[in-house]
């Protein structure tokens, strides 16, 4: 679906609501898995449209499942295409500082970036292994300090300014993405939520109302993360990142890039 059509997906699918109940919005209510439509739907996500709740969630729990796992060492080289700066293809662009670096500073010293895990590693206990260590919708480029001055923090609203970040903030207990990375986060946070429900060996990943989690399967706050989703829709790089990791890599989708009001329908 054009990302022109997704951004106005919650207005849309309220406004349908008003109408059906005579101009009477809802109170709070799951919002209907079927509420856009993509490409997709009557093929990939043919067993999740028209669910919600937890029924939604396993159903995609399911569905994207089935992926092909990738070494931490091939992530790299896979970054480099998934994150390709699209106005400069010898660069990748950078989580949190938005910045477009060259692809060749990979590595660990300063001007370098590397591997951010969104879902820190010690929230689950997964490390670099394949699996949930090596899942690229959860992998980003980023620059090696601000990746280190976030390390393994929660996302929350508020802080002082990361240096280097792209107006980025952090407290001493969580991190707060730059506003045009927000929505990218949030999405990339659920999808690991519904991917690893902990019947494959590895912990079940939830997010949960708290900072500070530490080496907890948790990260927070589920509440920040649904406002970022609203605020920040899905990019066109985004998007394309989607639909790379799916068609070169993985073979499968994180969900909430082509359904974000899937978002409020689960949690």
């Amino acid at each position: 679906m054009p990302a022109t059509h997704r951004r106005h997906w919650k207005t849309l699918a309220l406004t349908t609501s008003a109408v059906l109940v005579g101009l009477t919005l809802p109170t709070v209510t799951a919002t209907s898995a079927s509420a856009t439509t993509t490409t997709y739907d009557s093929t990939y996500y043919k067993n999740a449209v028209g669910n919600t709740g937890t029924s939604l969630k396993s159903s995609l729990h399911t569905i994207i499942s089935s992926q092909t796992k990738i070494s931490y060492s091939a992530v790299w080289n896979a970054l480099m295409v998934t994150d390709q700066d699209p106005n400069n293809s010898n660069n990748v662009i950078l989580l949190y500082s938005g910045t477009s670096r060259a692809k060749s500073l990979n590595g660990g010293d300063v001007g370098d970036w590397n591997r951010e895990h969104t879902w820190a590693k010690s929230h689950g206990d997964f490390g670099e292994a394949t699996g949930p260590g090596t899942d690229l919708h959860h992998l980003r480029p980023a620059d090696v300090q601000v990746n280190s001055i976030r390390g393994n923090k929660d996302f929350d609203n508020g802080g002082s300014t990361v240096s280097g970040g792209g107006g980025s903030l952090t407290d001493s207990d969580s991190f707060e993405p730059r506003d045009a990375d927000k929505g990218d986060v949030a999405r990339m946070i659920l999808y690991m939520a519904v991917r690893y429900e902990g019947d494959d060996g590895w912990a079940d990943l939830e997010p949960n109302e708290k900072v500070n989690n530490g080496s907890n399967p948790y990260i927070g706050k589920l509440s920040v993360l649904k406002e970022w989703n609203d605020e920040d829709p899905p990019s066109a790089f985004e998007e394309k990142r989607n639909q790379v990791i799916y068609d070169s890599y993985q073979h499968n989708r994180n969900p909430f890039v082509d359904h974000p009001e899937w978002v409020e329908a689960i949690w």
